[in-house]
């Protein structure tokens, strides 16, 4: 069986090439990130996603430095979090990032959420909501038109409505949390089988030689998207790289396997008071 190639990387408006799979930083231990980001980088990932939230900038940044590969031949993405969204703080806060990463610039940097917060530094849970809308953020955020968005996107949620939005208006999407279900802080509150356990999943993975988790992985560059598996783990970090070009075929066999079980795992709708995903959980 000859298997095709995907492609690595996506050329947005600006003309920059951002390659399609990226080193996902959330949740990692900043001493751990360090060592995840390195090996990452020297195996071949060229795309590291973090963000202010995380806490572990400057550990990325630490991890790049290590890796000794050129600063230009990487694509660092962050995001500005929500207590920086008051306007007169949104710039501070991109130098703030530029100062723990240790470098001079950023490929990407995104509005990590829609909403305005305070967060309570000795509560994480205590939050309050600010009367900031998220367009006055975007204005001083923005000096070109927007390219990339992230978005939640697994078999559990194709968006597919969504997507062909995307599509025509020329705004790349990249993928979030594309193994679903596996994370296990979803698992206790989730009723759906794990996604790696699908039987379309698990079919397509004997048929390529790669892991569910590389078929998933696989899934979102198949249909065009950018995709962000998060890992510490050597092994497994080196095994995201093993992307193939699934056919329409394979496609089709997961929707057709998964029609129907549908689950948004990543939502802060509740504590903000405002679906923001209202319609965008779309059906099959």
């Amino acid at each position: 069986m000859t298997i095709a190639t995907p492609p690595t990387h996506v050329t947005l408006p600006s003309g920059d090439r951002m390659p399609l799979v990226g080193l996902g930083c959330w949740q990692s231990e900043p001493e751990a990130l360090t060592t995840a980001v390195a090996h990452a980088i020297k195996v071949g990932h060229r795309h590291i996603d973090g963000a202010t939230i995380y806490g572990n900038e400057e550990a990325l940044g630490e991890g790049i430095k290590q890796s000794g590969v050129n600063r230009k031949d990487l694509w660092v993405t962050t995001k500005l979090w929500n207590d920086d969204h008051r306007p007169e703080d949104v710039i501070k806060a991109c130098k703030r990032s530029l100062e723990l990463l240790g470098l001079d610039y950023i490929d990407l940097w995104l509005m990590h959420y829609p909403a305005a917060t305070d967060t309570n530094p000795n509560d994480y849970n205590d939050i309050k909501v600010l009367d900031i809308p998220y367009t006055e953020t975007w204005k001083a955020m923005e000096e070109i038109k927007p390219a990339v968005h992230q978005l939640e996107r697994h078999p559990y949620l194709p968006q597919n409505a969504f997507m062909k939005y995307h599509k025509e208006i020329g705004l790349h999407v990249t993928a979030y949390s594309p193994l679903g279900n596996t994370n296990p802080s979803f698992a206790d509150r989730d009723p759906l089988p794990p996604i790696q356990k699908n039987s379309a999943v698990v079919a397509l993975a004997a048929k390529y030689g790669i892991s569910p988790a590389n078929v998933l992985i696989s899934l979102q560059v198949s249909e065009g998207c950018s995709v962000l598996p998060k890992s510490v783990t050597p092994k497994r970090i080196e095994e995201n790289l093993k992307v193939v070009q699934l056919t329409e075929v394979d496609i089709r066999s997961i929707a057709d396997a998964t029609k129907g079980q549908r689950a948004r795992y990543c939502d802060f709708s509740e504590i903000i008071g405002y679906k923001y995903y209202e319609g965008l959980d779309d059906s099959d």
